[in-house]
């Protein structure tokens, strides 16, 4: 079987993914290792016998496709929240890698460790994939073999798993944090995650009347999308430009808090469905896959919408989250838009957005490999720092700065950067599965070596010192001293980790989606930050 396995690496890829992946999944006190299992799967694997191992090129490949991927993913939300207060959040990233780096480096020379494994135990304290991948790649480059920082990532990622969930669960107890008060507070930064309801009002309050509905939005500030106004026996879609009038009855979309505050000013909650009634005006839920419209703003193509097909955009639905359409939202391939329009003309408005699934599962193979090729070759560009050493943001940075710059651009021309939102979910997780079956295997032999050894216990202590000071340094500066909300700062503990499953937990504590902001803003920073400091540790 071992003779087998080593002469089919294409069998044993398979073989270790089938195994590990299942594991993942299992909980463990509310937890899980999630896709990183298929690494410990290959570390198992790869320990029975020297020659169980994966050939270079598949670790490599999947490395460029899944940091590739997100840094289309995250380009638009980073550009986005460095408009907020991005630059303060990254600051305090920024601080808590250098520090977390200097403590590696000091507990590394105390102890005596070689330089490839305190790298490793950076990235598993930390958890980055990425940043073990810059370090087996400028180990490459220098004739070292990567197996002994990736045995230091191994033995400290679980503690970097745990660290961090078992400090947010002690810092939300000490400090009594109430995460609905927070909620409020932030009820802008949290409308993604509110409920969107609909309500037909029934207009009888006078000063409403005579203005115009764009007005009135502005003047109340309501994050709302009036759809039908019935006037008498006559139906209609709605428009900034619509005047209401006393009896009026009119189709509001929102949030319910905001829903209320426009009911008060308008008049008063009416029991006639108007959207329930389909028989002039008709809504469809239609994929984003005309790439013509990939990286448009809204307000750009809602006048031309309206023209062509008298039809508006009521509600846009990403992923999992059903988002308020903006004029500023930007569409990507993949959104589904619900469309509200005469009956008649939807299949006009259907043509107009694509429409298309299988359009869908496909990706522009042009700009996707101009992408990358541009992103490998700014990896390879060496930049000069102080005292003579040389950085390379190599296959891990160069393609995820690419990406994070291309994702936020949208298209060039014809070029469309971007790639459907199932599309980029699929190639994230076969790249991710590729590269940690391949380093897992190539390490696997090295792993068993050293955890037998009398050092290993000392190297999972070292690895857990590493996160505990980064986390417990980031929640104290940034809730005690920088006053940041721990519905947004636990989701920044999980980007500073890249860590999911901190995510999952975090969000699952505050019981509302600010954590996913949090950790937006601040995890390319985080990723790139440890590609960084890795690379300064080995040189």
């Amino acid at each position: 079987m071992v003779r087998l396995l080593g002469q089919n690496p294409l069998l044993l890829l398979f073989l270790v993914t089938a195994v590990g992946y299942p594991l993942g999944r299992i909980r463990v006190a509310g937890t899980s290792l999630g896709v990183a299992s298929v690494l410990f799967a290959g570390l198992a694997v790869g320990a029975i016998d020297p020659s169980l191992k994966l050939p270079e090129i598949v670790y490599l490949l999947g490395l460029v496709l899944f940091i590739y991927t997100v840094g289309l993913a995250s380009g638009p939300g980073f550009v986005a929240s460095l408009r907020r207060k991005g630059l303060r959040d990254n600051a305090l990233v920024a601080l808590v890698l250098v520090l977390a780096g200097v403590a590696t480096w000091a507990f590394g020379r105390w102890l005596k460790l070689e330089t490839p494994l305190i790298a490793g135990l950076f990235c598993g304290g930390l958890t980055n994939t990425p940043a073990l991948a810059a370090a087996i790649e400028t180990l490459k480059l220098n004739g070292i073999s990567g197996d002994a920082a990736t045995v230091g990532y191994s033995i400290a990622y679980p503690v970097g798993v745990i660290g961090p969930i078992l400090a947010i669960a002690i810092a939300q107890r000490l400090w009594r944090t109430d995460y609905a008060q927070e909620a409020r507070d932030l009820q802008d930064l949290a409308v993604s995650s509110q409920e969107i309801a609909v309500r037909t009002i029934e207009v009888t309050q006078r000063e409403a009347t005579g203005t115009r509905l764009k007005d009135l939005s502005a003047a109340f500030d309501w994050s709302v999308v009036f759809t039908r106004v019935l006037r008498g026996r006559d139906l209609t879609l709605s428009r900034g430009h619509t005047r209401l009038q006393i009896g009026d009855l009119i189709t509001a979309v929102g949030s319910p808090e905001q829903l209320d505050e426009v009911t008060r000013v308008l008049g008063r909650d009416s029991p006639v469905p108007l959207e329930t009634d389909r028989t002039l005006l008709d809504h469809r839920h239609l994929f984003v896959s005309n790439r013509a419209l990939a990286g448009r703003r809204l307000g750009d193509i809602d006048l031309q919408l309206w023209r062509r097909f008298g039809a508006v955009v009521t509600r846009v639905r990403r992923g999992d989250v059903e988002l308020l359409p903006r004029a500023s939202m930007v569409l990507e391939l993949g959104d589904r838009v619900r469309v509200l329009a005469p009956r008649e003309r939807l299949d006009g408005a259907s043509e107009f957005f694509g429409d298309s699934y299988r359009a869908l599962s496909e990706i522009d193979v042009m700009g996707f490999s101009l992408g990358l090729a541009a992103g490998l070759a700014l990896g390879m560009l060496p930049i000069p720092l102080p005292g003579g050493t040389t950085l390379r943001l190599g296959f891990a940075g160069g393609p995820l700065v690419a990406g994070l710059l291309l994702g936020a651009r949208g298209f060039t021309g014809p070029v469309v950067w971007t790639v459907p939102y199932s599309a980029n979910l699929t190639l994230r997780q076969i790249g991710l599965v590729l590269f940690l079956a391949g380093i897992g295997t190539r390490a696997g032999y090295s792993f068993i070596s050293t955890v037998s050894s009398a050092g290993g216990l000392r190297l999972l202590l070292v690895g857990a010192a590493i996160t505990t000071l980064a986390v417990l340094l980031m929640l104290w500066v940034g809730h005690r001293l920088m006053r940041i909300p721990m519905s947004l700062l636990t989701g920044m503990v999980a980007g500073t980790q890249t860590q999911p499953a901190v995510l999952g937990f975090a969000v699952e504590q505050t019981g509302n989606d600010l954590p996913h902001v949090g950790y937006a803003t601040v995890y390319p920073l985080a990723t790139i930050g440890k590609i960084i400091v890795v690379q300064l540790l080995l040189g």
